[in-house]
């Protein structure tokens, strides 16, 4: 859909200064309407989705399984920078809304206040879901958030480009770097991706960090250098415009339409924008170093949270929870939204219906949790990873130089 990739704004990088200013009691707006844990029948909810359509398709399942569970729910909607400091904020004060949808990364910075219900504990089904989906809803090995559906990155590429060029789409580096050349001529670039200063470049980035082997926990390792040497050769070689240090995704896709790229990096939302446009294209699965290695895109999208607010009203909160879940809620948003249902054969018969759709498929099982290793911490070590691509792809440093400097903000084991 024609928003940035769950990822992907700078909110992961704001939450904590934001949540020092609430603590020194610079900050003093309310996280949602104080709850009174004896009355279940109302509960509230808070989300980021203000866009259209996801607005309005959020209101009706949220109201439609609230009626299904016997409850009335109280939404508010935030713009998406706003959503970590009003939670933060309200898990300090608990007085958080009883239902919350959080970008995935995020969600164990509010998991380690200890707000937050832990959803198999309370019944939560899990049949179905791939292991990749829940590890993105889970911190210290519980789980804390369940995804409707997931978004991830793939390759675009425009077929009139290739076929006039004689290129096949790449599979592999070596193949992108040739094909990426071939492509460039005149004011088309042969690639374009995000490499912008924030958790959208470094989301960007990390399909091709981890199909190299490298982890997070050790960005300045000799496979994270290879990884950032290849975006630095495809940028040095004109591959690649240098601009991409300032494109966010709906900007590369912008690149794409309008002729200045023959591929393009870029997440399942934007299917539905390209089938608007004038524009003749197909979709495979990101290039990975070597033949037969599996892509490692970061998981996308969202996950429900229930807060502890008491008994009963965690009860009811749970039952919509699980509404929203259910298979035809989950099918629903998915084709809304070009998202991936969390469930495995909900999410092949997507494929086989939609084959648009069937590269992020694919990519699913091997998807990454980006808090997996670093839970909390994450946002700190992916905005120093943002810094040093900045600082490669600028020309002010070399690889090699700049992710030492990145790894210095790697917590300790």
């Amino acid at each position: 859909m024609p928003r940035p990739a769950p990822p992907t704004t700078a909110a992961a990088r704001t939450a904590r200064p934001a949540c020092a200013l609430l603590a020194a009691g610079l900050l003093a707006t309310a996280c949602s309407p104080s709850s009174d844990e004896g009355d279940a029948s109302v509960l509230t909810s808070l989300d980021y989705n203000i866009a259209e359509p996801q607005n309005a398709a959020t209101a009706q399942m949220l109201e439609g399984c609230a009626e299904q569970a016997g409850v009335t729910v109280e939404r508010e909607e935030l713009p998406r920078e706003q959503l970590m400091p009003r939670l933060l904020q309200g898990a300090s004060q608990q007085d958080l809304p009883d239902l919350m949808l959080i970008d995935n990364p995020d969600l164990p910075q509010v998991a380690a206040t200890g707000a937050l219900l832990p959803l198999e504990e309370a019944g939560v089904s899990t049949d179905g879901f791939y292991p990749s989906v829940l590890e993105a809803g889970t911190h210290d090995g519980t789980l804390y958030g369940i995804a409707a559906g997931v978004n991830g990155l793939a390759l675009f590429y425009d077929t009139g480009k290739l076929d006039e060029a004689g290129v096949e789409p790449p599979e592999t580096w070596d193949d992108l770097r040739s094909a990426a050349e071939e492509l460039t001529s005149g004011d088309t670039n042969g690639l374009a991706f995000s490499a912008i200063g924030h958790e959208e470049g470094t989301w960007t980035f990390e399909p091709f960090f981890w199909s190299n082997g490298a982890e997070l926990t050790q960005v300045d390792s000799p496979e994270a250098v290879e990884a950032l040497e290849l975006w630095a050769g495809l940028v040095e070689d004109g591959s690649v415009s240098q601009s991409a240090v300032n494109w966010t995704q709906a900007d590369v896709k912008d690149q794409f339409v309008g002729g200045r790229a023959a591929m393009m990096v870029n997440g399942s939302w934007q299917l539905p924008v390209l089938a608007e446009e004038d524009v003749e294209y197909g979709v495979v699965p990101l290039p990975v170093p070597e033949a037969g290695a599996e892509p490692a895109p970061p998981m996308g999208g969202e996950v429900w949270a229930v807060a502890r607010n008491g008994e009963e009203r965690e009860a009811k909160a749970v039952e919509v929870l699980q509404c929203l879940v259910e298979d035809a809620n989950m099918t629903e948003w998915a084709e809304l939204n070009a998202y991936v249902p969390g469930k495995e054969e909900l999410a092949r018969t997507l494929a086989e219906e939609d084959p648009g759709m069937a590269p992020f498929v694919e990519s699913v099982p091997s998807a990454r949790s980006r808090t997996a290793d670093l839970g909390e911490d994450y946002p700190e070590v992916s905005s120093a990873l943002a810094d040093a691509i900045q600082s490669v792809l600028a020309g002010d440093a070399d690889p090699e130089e700049a992710l030492s400097q990145a790894q210095e903000s790697v917590p300790a084991s």
